[in-house]
């Protein structure tokens, strides 16, 4: 496995594969990486020659009072982790190379229809932070696939956005979410539980499931089945943000096509995402 820190080098390897004809799929991370990251770089070796993994904690993504200074930065484990399971190359950059001036002045990618709702309510900036980032990664990179996993629902459809509406020539391949054998979706601050609260966090996942069967059973009362979880989660100990029943392809009211069910909540100092996607 090559590990690079620099734009240019990467690109000069990446055009001498492209030469030989070979695909080229990007893995976008902040590192810290577990098995669900791990089955992203899995799913890219099916769809393409190379694999360029990315590990970069985004400063920009990151609002006032959240935890970019103690994100956990692994960067030992995480290249072992890599290697072993076939990673061509690990690219990480040093903040000035993404951001040779201050990241306050540098342009900024937005998708206004999916900023400000849901995640994005509770956490301004939030996604512009990561499409201004990913847009740059694909920018640099120009891979001929990138790999997302489904846990970060809205991001997902962020990133889709942003390469449909900038016309940008990569396919958005989804993954699905990898989770523990208690049904907690995996995820670097999953560390930020204490061990009571890691015996309750599964239930975020158990409430979304049954949401996902009410609605598969032909209930369609949904602000009623967003309540009811709603309260069963606040009862169990959850400082619950948001629970909501919502068109899949765009976070629009639901309609008759397929429905996600997603969540974001609190628990001492972890914030848990999650959904369920309901083909119809």
């Amino acid at each position: 496995m090559l590990e690079i820190d620099r734009i240019f080098p990467l690109r000069e390897q990446l055009s001498s594969w492209r030469q030989s004809g070979q695909s080229i799929a990007l893995v976008p991370t902040m590192g810290n990486l577990h098995a669900g990251h791990l089955s992203l770089v899995d799913k890219a070796k099916t769809v393409a020659d190379r694999i360029v993994v990315t590990i970069f904690v985004n400063s920009i993504q990151f609002v006032a009072g959240e935890d970019f200074a103690s994100y956990p930065r692994t960067i030992g484990q995480d290249r072992a982790k890599l290697a072993a399971i076939g990673t061509d190359i690990l690219f990480h950059p040093l903040e000035e190379e993404i951001f040779p001036e201050s990241p306050e002045q540098h342009t900024t990618v937005m998708v206004p229809s999916l900023d400000n709702i849901f995640c994005g309510k509770y956490r301004p900036g939030h996604f512009a932070g990561v499409a201004t980032v990913v847009a740059k990664l694909l920018n640099i990179i120009q891979p001929d696939v990138a790999v997302f996993g489904e846990k970060d629902y809205q991001q997902l459809l962020v990133i889709k956005q942003l390469v449909r509406d900038l016309s940008m020539p990569v396919r958005i391949i989804d993954s699905p979410t990898v989770r523990e054998s208690d049904g907690l979706a995996m995820s670097s601050r999953n560390i930020y539980l204490n061990a009571e609260e890691r015996m309750i966090a599964p239930m975020l996942f158990q409430v979304l499931s049954r949401m996902k069967d009410e609605i598969i059973n032909g209930n369609s009362a949904y602000t009623e089945i967003e309540q009811r979880a709603q309260d069963e989660l606040g009862q169990a100990g959850f400082a619950t943000e948001y629970v909501a029943i919502r068109a899949a392809n765009n976070l629009a009211e639901a309609g008759t096509g397929d429905l996600v069910v997603l969540a974001a909540a609190r628990l001492g100092t972890a914030r848990l995402i999650d959904n369920v996607v309901i083909r119809r």
